[in-house]
């Protein structure tokens, strides 16, 4: 209760400084904030504590599971945990998966990082007598010992395994775990670098994790799916019908399954006899970052890259409507970071897979997926139907045209971090540069003008009728007002936007969205809060 009370003192404390901010303009929050930022690993300590982690975030959590409220336990940015794992001595250790860091604390003593220079170090599992092992997925495909010390470096035992993702040691000294790329579960007897199968014909295996019986517990993260594996027989029974987007399990001593989902930005508690869940926590949305708006008959529609769901917010009531989900079998979408929407177009980046999306607006369906950027942080439709992207990587405005976008030309170079970008009346273009502290414009012909300097941190931005830009100037946790003249006016301050997440800043970061209705409603997403705003003149 406590932390409930706390909570909503602080979430009190901002709103008041928010709207009191706002002199000419009036804020109010339209979709409520939710605990994590992606959740993804899970763990239970001896005494019965919920961990969980969270890689975007950058920060490991406890959960209250009788309360539904996580507590911060570690925090940015080594507290980045795509998986956590207890010894036998009590000792923590959690993966910093972009950082390709590992981490452990023995109680409240100091943090002692075991390894660097392991990007993609996803799961670990710690064997009966102590001895630490992880893996790396998705940046890597490898197994190793880790010197529980940190003296050591880590000791490659195997490759190539197909993406051996959330494991656990059985009672037979075998480590278990899932094959994310091959649809299988295998065992590994890592004195020996041996792998064998265990189960087959899952969609996408996420995580495995034992319960005292001896059963071995597999969450399918496409298929939604809790799976009771014999790990003897391989034999396999559907438990649980969840959503899909579930990352990974922990069990507890009296065989409660505990089960996070990344879209849901929550943890159910399944039981294991009935396959009945639980919800102990959720959100309405994940982490939200770019937005876009459709305007149709006076409503508003707010199109969410939500990083593991894109989702649409109802402009007058915050009613959230999921359009696609991570990982969800037969869905396409690639970790939506960025998005825009002009016409019947809603356009994705995501800067983590290099892609960008166009989507129609009305249907949901995906009519043309774009790979091979450079993290890629906005993109807009163009006049001409061409597609105009923010490429970070490239410090580049980059024009694509062509079947499946084969055609992509530099508008200009030398941007010092290209984040937000917006569409002009005339064909020209807007683009903040957030390492600069610049909102610039840039005509058809790549010629550059400077609209406004010595901003900190500016990223996301909108046009509206009126030619003004509005800009989320993150480092200064504000939103401002650029006229056409170049003239700056404030319009509020003290906004819960700029997670300090990832170590290392851009590009391994979340930007805030900014995006204007038809009748000039601002809105922005917060990602402190994974929470939408809406801000309109008085």
């Amino acid at each position: 209760m406590k932390n409930r009370l706390a909570c909503a003192a602080l979430l009190a404390a901002v709103f008041s400084i928010t709207s009191a901010s706002a002199q000419n303009w009036e804020v109010t929050k339209l979709v409520p904030g939710s605990a994590f930022h992606g959740v993804h690993g899970l763990a239970i300590d001896k005494a019965g504590h919920l961990f969980a982690g969270s890689v975007a975030g950058a920060m490991l959590y406890e959960v209250d599971i009788s309360g539904g409220t996580a507590k911060v336990a570690i925090p940015a940015p080594i507290g980045m945990a795509d998986d956590i794992a207890f010894a036998p001595d009590g000792t923590m250790a959690w993966t910093g998966f972009l950082a390709g860091d590992l981490y452990s604390r023995k109680g409240d003593g100091p943090i002692k990082k075991l390894a660097t220079g392991l990007p993609g170090i996803n799961s670990l599992a710690f064997r009966k007598d102590g001895r630490l092992y992880a893996s790396t997925v998705f940046l890597g495909d490898t197994l190793y010992e880790i010197d529980v010390e940190g003296v050591k470096p880590p000791r490659q035992i195997m490759e190539k395994m197909g993406g051996l993702n959330g494991f656990e040691f059985g009672s037979d000294d075998k480590l278990y775990g899932p094959l994310w790329f091959k649809g299988q579960v295998a065992k590994i007897d890592v004195d020996k670098a041996e792998l064998t199968l265990v189960a087959d014909g899952f969609k996408v295996p996420a995580a495995v994790n034992f319960d005292s019986k001896g059963n071995l517990w597999v969450v399918d993260t496409a298929l939604g799916q809790l799976v009771r594996v014999d790990p003897k027989s391989g034999a396999k029974t559907v438990v649980a019908q969840l959503k899909p987007s579930l990352d990974n399990l922990a069990i507890d001593d009296n065989d409660r399954i505990y089960v996070s989902n990344m879209a849901d930005n929550g943890i159910q508690e399944v039981d294991p006899a009935t396959g009945q869940a639980r919800q102990i926590i959720i959100g309405k949305l994940a982490l939200p970052g770019g937005i876009g708006v459709t305007s149709e008959n006076g409503k508003d529609t707010i199109h969410v890259a939500d990083v593991f769901a894109y989702r649409t917010v109802d402009g007058a009531t915050g009613e959230v409507t999921e359009k696609a989900r991570m990982h969800a079998d037969g869905v396409t979408l690639e970790y939506p970071m960025s998005a825009t929407a002009k016409g019947n177009d809603v356009i994705l980046s995501s800067w983590f897979t290099g892609t960008v999306q166009v989507i129609d607006g009305k249907t949901g369906a995906t009519r043309d997926m774009l790979h091979g950027f450079k993290a890629p942080h906005d993109a807009i439709v163009l006049e001409d139907g061409s597609i105009l992207v923010a490429e970070l990587g490239t410090k580049s405005l980059v024009r694509v045209s062509g079947e499946h976008g084969k055609d992509r030309t530099t508008l200009i170079g030398g941007l010092e971090g290209p984040i937000g970008l917006v569409g002009g009346s005339s064909g020209e273009v807007y683009v903040t540069e957030a390492f600069a502290g610049l909102v610039s414009k840039v005509d058809k012909n790549g010629e550059k003008t400077v609209i406004a300097k010595d901003l900190k941190m500016p990223e996301g931005l909108a046009r509206g009728s009126d030619g003004k830009l509005i800009v989320a100037e993150v480092g200064a946790k504000r939103l401002i007002e650029i006229a056409p003249d170049g003239k700056i006016t404030e319009i509020a301050a003290n906004l819960p936007i700029g997670l300090v997440g990832a170590p290392g800043g851009l590009p391994t970061h979340i930007p805030t969205g900014i995006a204007i209705g038809a009748s000039g409603v601002v809105y922005f997403s917060s990602d402190i809060e994974n929470a939408i705003y809406k801000v309109v003149k008085k």
